[in-house]
């Protein structure tokens, strides 16, 4: 286990809301330096969470995200960590959706978390060592209702994920795909037809609640912290009531 002083720079993305903001959190408490990105941090910074730097950073821009994470690295030293985190879904049948919001579905979870990834993996090659740890999802192993486009970028997700796992993976670099099942997160606010974010949620009643944004924050945290030569490729987690 990694003493205090020892413990090297974690990056989260989507960190200002929902899993990101609780990542933050957890990890800020077991004593890693961060650095927290967002196109907002109206929440996050203000918790002036020990040994953070906070910087608002679209994910699409490449060029922002390495700024940021060379800022960082004058701080706290070299990146050891990324957590892909940021997404945003938009709910509908495919022949309904506006051809955009496939656009902007593709932009963040697909080429955002790659460039998060272009950000800081010569770093880590150089470095000897690091973990990825990529957000994917239950929908990126299978296609759920009202969320195919959603889903094909989770699928990119754990496409890409594993295959970088394997590219990296004799330069001591693990790589990890976290899928989690239904949970209670902020990206349903963005659903326009309410009926589709309705039946969730009397879903999620019905058995007795779902996954919780310490879920998968305790989660990341028990992957990152087991040895750099254990690296666990894949967790799957959801309700046990979840059925699908």
């Amino acid at each position: 286990m990694m003493t205090e002083a020892s413990k090297r720079l974690v990056v989260i993305t989507g960190a200002n809301s929902g899993v990101g903001l609780q990542v933050a959190k957890t990890f800020a408490a077991h004593g890693y330096p961060l650095l927290l990105l967002d196109l907002k941090t109206d929440v996050v910074e203000p918790l002036a969470l020990a040994n953070s730097l906070s910087r608002q950073v679209d994910i699409t821009n490449l060029e922002a995200l390495e700024k940021a994470v060379d800022e960082a690295e004058q701080l706290f030293g070299p990146v050891d960590c990324l957590i892909n985190n940021a997404g945003i879904m938009y709910m509908d049948q495919v022949t309904e959706q506006d051809p955009q919001q496939w656009q902007l579905m593709f932009n963040v979870n697909v080429m955002g978390l790659m460039n998060g990834i272009a950000a800081v993996v010569n770093k880590m090659k150089n470095n000897g060592r690091g973990t990825i740890i990529n957000m994917g999802s239950l929908g990126g192993i299978k296609l759920i209702e009202n969320q195919t486009v959603y889903c094909a970028t989770k699928h990119a997700v754990h496409g890409v994920s594993e295959g970088l796992r394997q590219e990296l993976a004799l330069a001591n670099v693990r790589v990890t795909t976290i899928a989690p099942g239904a949970i209670e997160t902020n990206l349903l606010a963005l659903t326009e037809k309410r009926e589709f974010a309705d039946v969730q949620d009397n879903w999620a009643k019905q058995i007795g609640g779902i996954l919780v944004s310490e879920d998968i924050a305790n989660t990341m945290l028990f992957v990152y912290q087991q040895p750099q030569n254990v690296c666990l490729r894949e967790v799957v987690l959801a309700p046990t009531k979840q059925v699908f």
